[in-house]
Parts: C-alpha cells; sequence; structure tokens
C-alpha cells in the first residue's frame, strides 16, 4: 500500500513539476526584468528561485525537512559554500536555505528547459566536466563572483554519492578559498538518499531531511588548500556520522523550518 502511495505522489510531483516549470520561469523572467537595473547581483531573482525550487519540497506530502544553522551563512559576506551530495533532490532542499549564492554545476543542467534556462538567468556557474580549459574558466567566473560579494555553492564530492558516505573531496573549492582568502562553510545534508535514490524516479519517505550549516572555516588557518580540504572534509564526515546516527536511533531532529531559521 505504501509502495503503491509513493508511486502515485512521484507521478503527481513529476507532473507538477512539468507544468508549472513554464510558469515559473515566466515569473523568472519578470523578476529579473523589474530588477536587474538595481540588483546586479540578482539577489532577488535567486530567492525567486529559491521560493520556485523549495515550493515542490513543501507539497510533498512524506517530507519533514529541517533547516538548522541558517545563521551562520550572513548576508553581509561571501563564502565558499560545500555540501555533501547525496540525490538530485539535494540542490532543491539546498533553496530552502534562503541565502544568497551562485550555484556551481555541470553544463548539461543549464540546458534543462525552464529549469536550466532560469539558472543561466541567475548567472550561475557551468562547468565541463573533464575539460581542464573550462575548469580555469569555471575558477575564474568563481573569482569574479565572490569578488562581487556573492557566495559560490558546490559539491566537492563532485557528483552523488551511492551509499550516502562521503566521497573524497576535489580540490577545486579549497584552492578557490585558500587563494581568494574566503572562508569555506560546510554544509551537512542527511535523509535525501533516502528520499530519492541515485537510480530512481520514485520518490520515498524519508524519517528526516536535515539540513545543517556549519560554523564558517578561515583557510588562513591552513598551510596549503589540500590540508584545508582535508580538515573540512573530516568535520562534515564527523557530523554526517552524528546526523545519520541521530536518525537511525529515531531521534526527533525534526523542528519547524520557521523555527530552525
Amino acid at each position: 500500500m505504501m509502495a503503491a502511495a509513493h508511486t502515485l505522489a512521484s507521478v503527481l510531483l513529476w507532473l507538477i513539476l512539468c507544468s508549472t516549470s513554464p510558469v515559473f520561469f515566466v515569473g523568472a523572467l519578470v523578476v529579473w526584468l523589474v530588477t536587474v537595473p538595481f540588483d546586479r547581483r540578482l539577489r532577488i531573482l535567486h530567492l525567486y528561485s529559491s521560493a520556485w525550487a523549495s515550493f515542490y519540497t513543501y507539497i510533498f506530502p512524506f517530507w519533514r525537512i529541517a533547516i538548522r544553522g541558517r545563521e551562520r551563512i550572513r548576508n553581509d559576506r561571501a563564502y565558499v559554500l560545500v555540501s555533501n551530495h547525496q540525490s538530485w533532490l539535494d540542490i532543491l532542499v539546498l533553496f530552502q536555505l534562503y541565502r544568497h549564492f551562485k550555484w556551481v554545476s555541470k553544463a548539461s543542467v543549464f540546458s534543462a528547459p525552464f529549469l536550466g534556462w532560469n539558472m543561466r538567468l541567475n548567472r550561475y556557474i557551468a562547468i565541463r566536466r573533464g575539460d581542464a580549459h573550462d575548469a580555469q574558466r569555471m575558477m575564474t567566473d568563481c573569482i569574479a563572483t565572490l569578488a562581487s560579494g556573492s557566495s559560490i555553492m558546490m559539491f566537492p564530492e563532485g557528483t552523488r554519492s551511492l551509499d550516502g558516505h562521503l566521497r573524497p573531496f576535489k580540490h577545486g573549492a579549497f584552492t578557490l578559498a585558500k587563494e581568494q582568502a574566503v572562508p569555506v562553510l560546510p554544509i551537512v545534508l542527511d535523509g535525501t538518499l533516502e528520499a530519492l535514490p541515485k537510480h530512481g524516479l520514485v520518490l520515498r519517505s524519508a524519517p528526516d531531511i536535515v539540513v545543517q550549516a556549519l560554523d564558517p572555516i578561515d583557510p588562513e588557518a591552513f598551510p596549503t588548500a589540500e590540508a584545508l580540504r582535508d580538515h573540512v572534509r573530516a568535520v562534515m564526515e564527523l557530523k554526517l556520522h552524528e546526523l545519520q546516527a541521530e536518525r537511525e536511533g529515531g531521534g526527533p531532529p525534526t523542528e519547524a523550518i520557521a523555527a530552525t531559521a
């Protein structure tokens, strides 16, 4: 019975996503046209996009999402935000932070109708995997974004985890933070793998989905980008284990989103 309910709810959610995305994109165009003359960093458009993405997680009946530590992400400074990556849902869930940042994402996503077009409209940053020349262009774009006062959001694992455990981290985010003297702010996700596994389309119940923002880490405290990378990964791995133990132990991690803001 529960499997049938999940399948039905998934079909309805995918249909809603496909049918509403054109409408939301028209709204994004209007927001862009009205605000771009005075909002050069497109902060208002990003907030609109956050509401658009969050709409789909709000309406799915089998998820409870807790956002923790949002206050650690200050609006008056730039960070290199790094998050573990468990599921395609991570993107929707991270928008619920309602903090300004520019995504760094694989180039193919930017070609998707409406959602990808909105990413271009927001001036998020594309990267073609395996292309060294394009990786350098991506780093240049990230440097300019940070210099403008906007944070960037990266998945340092590079791809989704199959089992929920952290994969090795790539060095790009940490090289960027070290060279630009910008704090790294780790974000740990748990529960999205259970909600939508990597090779599936049927959305499932998740006991809790938690987004935990941790304290920013000063890159100047580390001699190299590699040392910074290894420290950040260790901090994130410890917190991920804590969240997984909390969930598996049946603890009460979920609170109302408004209460955890």
